[in-house]
């Protein structure tokens, strides 16, 4: 069942940067020897708009899920992770869940996923759930136009739709950055946008025990963990994380499917 589009309503920055353009044309058409401060405006203005796409966690271009809400009920952590399938380790991934109980969702990409399909049901199959992170995780996502931002999402959407029965509530920006366009393409595809309360670094640390310290200092219910099911030390660093979560009466929980 295809996702159903969301509403969209355009962030007050992005309202506040069109005013600006359309005062500034304005403004060169009375005065155009006013040019030096109208380009010193927008350039300023556009520094605060990639600033604003640069920041993982930011609001400032829309919604961004940064911890779940009160009606996912007491107790619980959202656990995700970056980058999958792997054939190595997502499946070990799905163990350490298992043995403790936990769900998470996995915020794959598409060209990876389609070539492990079978992997992309046993994900769903063991009660975890589905998240578009782009088809390919390009570098340079946050300078792609709308037609390749729409491919990037679709084709990703289209095919975990196809594998999981159901098309995925919840996307994740590679890196986290996102551009000014992004928000009402992921609104016609019915998705909202996802980043995380806290991260472990672990595609990029070696060290699991730094990773999962990161994770879980000051762990608190509500609060949306980032991991990679890629990354060479994820099952040693998970396993701390969870053994963590148990400690302090917590749950790991997916991203919930509705808000409300």
């Amino acid at each position: 069942m295809s996702a159903t589009p969301l509403p969209w309503r355009p962030a007050p920055l992005l309202l506040g940067s069109v005013g600006l353009h359309a005062a500034g044309a304005a403004c060169l058409v009375s005065a155009p020897a006013a040019w030096p401060a109208v380009v010193a405006t927008l350039v300023a203005n556009h520094a605060a708009l990639v600033t604003a796409g640069l920041l993982p966690r930011s609001t400032l271009l829309g919604p961004n899920l940064r911890r779940l809400p009160a009606s996912a009920g007491d107790g619980v952590v959202a656990l995700t992770f970056d980058d999958g399938p792997d054939q190595a380790r997502t499946p070990r991934v799905l163990d350490l869940l298992d043995g403790a109980g936990a769900r998470a969702t996995f915020f794959v990409v598409g060209r990876r996923a389609a070539a492990q399909r079978p992997l992309l049901r046993e994900i769903v199959r063991r009660g975890h759930r589905l998240g578009n992170h782009t088809w390919s995780h390009p570098a340079g996502f946050f300078f792609l136009g709308p037609r390749a931002l729409r491919l990037q999402i679709a084709r990703t959407q289209e095919l975990l739709e196809e594998e999981a029965g159901t098309a995925p509530a919840w996307f994740r920006a590679p890196a986290g950055i996102r551009s000014p366009l992004l928000e009402p393409l992921l609104a016609r595809a019915g998705l909202r946008l996802a980043s995380w309360t806290r991260r472990g670094y672990d595609a990029v640390e070696r060290d699991p025990e730094r990773v999962a310290h990161r994770l879980t200092r000051g762990l608190r219910a509500g609060d949306v963990l980032l991991l990679h099911d890629t990354g060479a030390v994820v099952l040693e660093a998970l396993t701390r994380v969870l053994q963590a979560l148990a400690a302090a009466g917590l749950r790991g929980v997916p991203l919930p499917e509705d808000l409300v």
